[in-house]
Formats: C-alpha cells, structure tokens, sequence
C-alpha cells in the first residue's frame, strides 16, 4: 500500500470519527469553550490518554515511522515565544471561528459551507506564517547570556 492511500485512509477514519463524535459542529464547540458542557472535554481527554498510552508503549521499544523510512524519537524543544504566540492565535483563531483545523477539513468534506470560509482563513494564515517565516535563532524565555566586551589594539 503506497504512503499516499494510507494517508488518506488515516484522514477519512479521522474525519468519519470527528463528524460522527459532533466536532463537526459549532453548537458543540462552542458550548465547551463557554463551559455549558463536558463533552468535548470528554472526548479530547480520551484522545489524549490513548496517544498517551500509544506514546508510552512506544518509547518503549525501538520503533520506525509506519509511512516513511525513519526512526521515531522525541526530541525535547525548551519554549520559545514563537510557541506562546501560535497558542494565543490558534486560541483566538478557535473561539471565533468554533472550528480547529480538523473539523474544518471535515466540514469541507462533509459540504458545510462556512467551512470553505474558515477554511480560507486558515490558509492565509498558513501563507502568511510562511512568508514571514520562522525564526530558528530566537533564543528561548529566558534571559540572553551576557557577552563581554573585547577590546583591540589599535593599528599603528
């Protein structure tokens, strides 16, 4: 089986579980960001503590990647402002559209209109984190090592 059919295999089995466990819907999402249900609580808690467990077994052995040819590791990144501000704005992003990137795939595929127009938000945003591009030196939350002044002598 190619790496591109089990790709879209893994995608359908994930949207066929969004669109049947209601992340598909505004009305649920929005009702557990306003704290008027648990349900989405719920159901990202038990998809968190399968890929937990998943993860756990894992790391246990040594395991290569199902689709490509590389060895699985877990390299550990210290926080960088780049990572609380991509939080903040998919946060954002979330509370006023009612959507994250996986149900709005799934709305898209299901032909839920407002999907298209999140949709498109979310590749602008893409293009624009692009264009921009990141910022591999920018050093971590913590302060910048000092640097002491070297002097030279002058020419004669």
């Amino acid at each position: 089986m190619s790496r591109r059919v089990a790709g879209a295999l893994i995608g359908i089995v994930f949207g066929v579980a969004l669109s049947w466990g209601g992340m598909t819907s505004p009305v649920v999402i929005r009702s557990a960001l306003l704290f008027e249900q648990s349900y989405l609580f719920l159901f990202m808690g038990s998809a968190m503590a399968t890929a937990t467990l998943g993860l756990w077994f894992l790391k246990r052995r040594e395991r290569h990647a199902l689709l490509a040819a590389t060895k699985l590791t877990w390299p550990r990144e210290r926080i960088h402002r780049r990572h609380i501000a991509g939080s903040l704005i998919f946060g954002i992003g979330w509370g006023i559209a009612d959507a994250c990137p996986g149900p709005i795939a799934t709305q898209v595929g299901q032909g839920i209109g407002w999907g298209v127009i999140t949709l498109t938000g979310v590749v602008i945003g893409v293009y624009a984190f692009l264009r921009i591009g990141t910022r591999e030196t920018e050093p971590a939350l913590q302060p910048a090592p000092v640097q002491r002044a070297t002097t030279r002598a002058a020419p004669i």
